[in-house]
């Protein structure tokens, strides 16, 4: 089975991996037929716009030589009058200057402040205490003279306030040189130093002027760009080898449109239901030219497959450039074609594989159960041979002339007999009940049943045996509604069992405790014991028919492993559930629940 299985599972992964080949080829053809059919396009498009370009040509030129001389006109115009305000604007600086130098031949010590200063410490009479008008010595450099000047400051640093006007103000102040001491201070306006007006008007003109130079350049530029493109081109229709010529002597940046090559591989692969994501690079003769954003396949340690084509074949000598495209997830894209095949061989698989599994578990329960029935029958062997032995010892006793003679003795040998015949009868029935119990349900009763007085019949019945033991029995029958729906001789069966299992299985003498007690709408039957108790491993096995806790090349538990999983069958028919509490050597407690009659 193995074998077979190994074999399948290569069969399929040797038809995957050549499909995944096959796929891999259709999807490289693909994929190289839209390179070529997207180069053609780009050259095919090419020679149109060239075309274009050509008709176009006398128009622009035209159209730029009108444009040219009425902007050299306005720039004319502009810059004269950009001239005569120049002039009118050196006529006041010259008139302030002059001003500036009669206010200064009349007041050496004249000192210019900021209209703000002006506006915040003098023309506020209050605040007019705060100036310091200060004579300061200042040594000249390289030299031993001392140079002084009038410095204006305040002595209280006040928010200033803006300006209102452009006028220049000077502070005219009285000083006595000898002791620096200030007898009095005033103040001189003078007009601006030039005309605001028509500095904004020179300002404007100018903005003008170099608004018009840049874009007087720039369409020289462009004339001068289509006047290179087109440089020999005939009036008539082109040849195709002056035209290659012309054509490729561009370089390669400026004769491709990037978004027009995404645009067109994109619909081309799609047509071949291809979409994937690609990157593209494009090259010139000597370097990279273009590559997509966030794709550096060059230092990245995963090599993907590149798919090449030559770009404008139609030039002369070497094509000019190449263009390629790689997919990231190509192997991703190609599995995603092949899932109609590699989910149902999956499927397949897990099938093959779980009944593989069922098989082997299978053949193993099926060898523990063979296991098992060993033991039984084995352990029938034994419980059979007893009895068997015994009335055949009887049976040769009674053939004996002075035992026959003796009418006390041949009863005795009968009783014997009988007993074990009664013993070996019950064997047989127990071993036919179990076996019916299998193959169809049992007849049971459903029946009002008190379970405390059936628990009362039953341990009766087996004081005997326990005395017989040394045990000892505690009955702790507390259920206040101890009615169940039932059958009574079952049930009776059940606590047997259960009470005989807890004497067999107590090497000395039995200490038993018989519980009853209700729980919601349940009654809880306990039956505990202190014996030899079991591990995890037995618990999990003991209602198993043919089970038997072993006790080694000892035969003193005498039993065939049928009556706990009669006891499980029968509570698990009356809708109960029982569970069993166990340590090794301390004991064990089986717990019986059942449904409360309502």
């Amino acid at each position: 089975m193995s074998i077979a299985l190994l074999g399948v599972v290569a069969m399929q992964y040797y038809f995957i991996r050549e499909t995944y080949r096959q796929k891999s080829a259709l999807f490289d053809e693909a994929v190289n037929t839209s390179l070529a059919k997207v180069a053609s396009e780009i050259e095919k498009s090419e020679v149109i716009n060239y075309a274009r370009i050509q008709g176009n040509t006398n128009r622009l030129k035209y159209e730029a030589e009108q444009d040219k001389q009425k902007k050299l006109a306005e720039q004319l115009k502009i810059q004269r009058q950009i001239e005569l305000l120049s002039i009118e604007q050196i006529e006041s600086i010259q008139k302030f200057k002059e001003a500036e130098e009669s206010l200064k031949s009349i007041f050496p010590n004249a000192t210019a402040i900021s209209n703000s200063f002006y506006e915040t410490y003098y023309k506020k009479k209050q605040n007019r205490k705060y100036i310091d008008i200060k004579l300061v010595a200042q040594p000249v450099p390289n030299s031993s003279m001392i140079d002084w000047f009038v410095d204006i400051t305040a002595t209280k640093e006040l928010t200033l306030l803006p300006s209102k006007d452009d006028s220049v103000r000077y502070i005219v102040s009285d000083i006595d040189i000898n002791s620096g001491v200030i007898r009095e201070y005033q103040v001189a306006t003078l007009p601006p130093r030039s005309n605001e007006k028509i500095t904004l008007k020179l300002i404007e003109l100018r903005d003008k002027l170099n608004i018009l130079n840049k874009d007087f350049l720039r369409n020289a530029k462009n004339v001068y760009d289509t006047i290179a493109a087109i440089s020999g081109k005939k009036s008539g229709v082109v040849e195709d080898v002056a035209l290659s010529i012309q054509l490729s002597n561009r370089p390669l940046i400026s004769r491709i449109n990037k978004s027009v090559v995404r645009t067109l591989l994109t619909n081309e692969l799609e047509s071949r239901d291809i979409y994937s994501p690609f990157n593209i690079e494009i090259r010139d003769r000597h370097k990279l030219i273009f590559q997509t954003a966030g794709a550096d396949s060059s230092n990245s340690h995963t090599k993907f497959t590149r798919y090449t084509t030559a770009l404008f074949k139609g030039d002369l000598g070497t094509p000019t450039g190449r263009l390629s495209i790689y997919f990231p997830n190509k192997k991703e894209v190609i599995v995603d074609n092949m899932s109609y095949l590699i989910l149902p061989t999956i499927a397949l698989f897990a099938l093959l594989i779980g009944c593989f599994a069922y098989t082997l578990s299978i053949i193993f329960k099926q060898k523990k159960i063979s296991e098992i029935k060993n033991d039984f029958i084995n352990n029938m062997t034994h419980e059979f041979k007893t009895p068997v032995a015994t009335i055949m010892i009887a049976s040769e006793s009674l053939k004996d002339p002075e035992i026959a003679n003796n009418e006390k003795r041949v009863s005795k040998l009968a009783n014997i007999i009988y007993d074990e015949n009664v013993r070996l009868g019950n064997h047989i029935e127990r071993v036919l009940n179990i076996a019916k119990l299998e193959k169809e349900n049992p007849k049971i009763e459903h029946v009002q049943v008190r379970i405390n007085e059936l628990a009362e019949d039953v341990l009766d019945s087996m004081n005997l045996q326990l005395q017989k033991a040394g045990g000892s029995l505690q009955k702790e029958l507390k259920a206040t509604n101890d009615i169940v729906i039932g059958d009574e001789l079952h049930l009776s069966n059940v606590l047997f069992n259960l009470v005989d299992n807890a004497i067999k299985y107590s090497p000395d003498k039995p200490e038993i405790t018989v519980k009853t007690f209700n729980n919601k709408d349940n009654i809880i039957i306990c039956v505990s014991d202190k014996g030899m108790g079991m591990n995890k491993e037995q618990q999990n096995k003991i209602f198993d028919q043919f089970y038997r806790i072993p006790t080694g090349n000892v035969h003193n538990v005498k039993g065939f492993g049928l009556g706990l999983s009669y006891v499980s069958d029968i509570i698990k028919r009356l809708n109960g559930k029982i569970q069993v509490k166990s340590e090794k050597d301390k004991g064990t407690t089986f717990e019986v629940t059942l449904p409360l009659d309502k």
